[in-house]
Formats: C-alpha cells, structure tokens, sequence
C-alpha cells in the first residue's frame, strides 16, 4: 500500500483495516520510512455555500514501515493504491514505479481508487485497459492509454478501479477475491 502526505484516509484505511480481515497483511510503503500525513477529501454538504471541488482537511496519521526503493514485487500479492493528493506527488517516484511494473508483470492484481490512476498511467501499465476514476481524473487515465468509462467501478483483468471511498466496499470485495483467485 503506498502512502505520502496527502494520501486520501478513507481509501487508505478501509483497506488497511479491511484485508487483514481475510488474513493478509498490509505493507505500508512510502519514499521514506515514516509518518505520513493522510487527508480527508469532499464537498462540503452545505447548499448554501456552493463548492464545485473538494475541500482537503487534515486527515490522521499512517506510518510506512518500508521505503520504496527496498521492495521487491516478488514479496507481495498485490498492490492497493489509494487517491488523495499523493498520488501527484508519487508518480514521480521511480522506485514505486518500478515495483507497480513488476507487480503487473508478475500477473498480480492492484487495486486502485481516485488518484491513484496517476501512478498506474506514469507507471505506463494501463495501456488498453478499461478504468474508472474521479471524473477530473479521467485525462490522466487516457494519458496512460486506458479506456475511461464513467461508472462507479470496473474490473478489467488483474485490475480493478474505483472513483473514491464511495466505492470502498465493492473495490476491496473484488480485490480480496482477485487476491484468492491469483493464490490458486
């Protein structure tokens, strides 16, 4: 699970807590070990006060215990990439790029919700793939050589692509059972 400050909380944590509940330990990574500053993202409820983007907000506090540049894919049974802001900041990261490659080379699944895309299309692996995301996210999506489609989830093969935490539960439910099925 890679994080960095502005790592999105609700994306990160329902799955942090989430798959150790079918007996799989999360790996947090970020470019270094330490604490990372989630956020929380929405638009505020309040009609009287329009607001067309996400407001950010502090979130709370997640500490990688590896850095990018010590993992090997072949240690891992996937990759679960949440949104937030860090994802515009991770893409840059040469080591997650590396390791996200030999993930999907390896045939292994990755969840991704929101942002996340950016380090699935500067990662170059989502050529020819169907992918949702955040609507503002769906150029990024092309860039990478994905098909955007505007729906709330999709799989397509050993991916599987959310718009946000709205869409948590059927995102980890499909990466769970991805997870099993690439065990047999």
């Amino acid at each position: 699970m890679p994080v960095g400050d502005g790592t999105e909380a609700l994306d990160t944590y329902y799955a942090y807590y989430g798959l150790p509940e079918d007996d799989y330990d999360v790996v947090v990574a970020g470019p270094d070990k330490r604490l990372y500053h989630t956020v929380l993202h929405e638009i505020p409820p309040n009609p009287n006060v329009p607001w067309d983007i996400t407001q950010e907000r502090p979130g709370y506090h997640l500490r990688a215990t590896m850095a990018f540049r010590d993992l090997d894919a072949a240690d891992f049974s996937g990759a679960f990439i949440s949104g937030g802001r860090a994802p515009e900041y991770l893409r840059y990261d040469q080591d997650l790029l590396r390791l996200i490659r030999e993930i999907v080379a390896r045939g292994k699944p990755i969840a991704c919700l929101c942002h996340g895309i950016e380090i699935l299309t500067a990662a170059g692996v989502i050529e020819n793939r169907r992918v949702t995301t955040v609507p503002k996210c769906a150029m990024d999506a092309e860039q990478g050589g994905a098909t955007y489609v505007d729906e709330d989830w999709v799989e397509d093969g050993w991916l599987v692509t959310g718009r946000g935490y709205a869409e948590n539960t059927v995102v980890l439910k499909s990466f769970i059972r991805m997870l099993g099925e690439s065990r047999s």
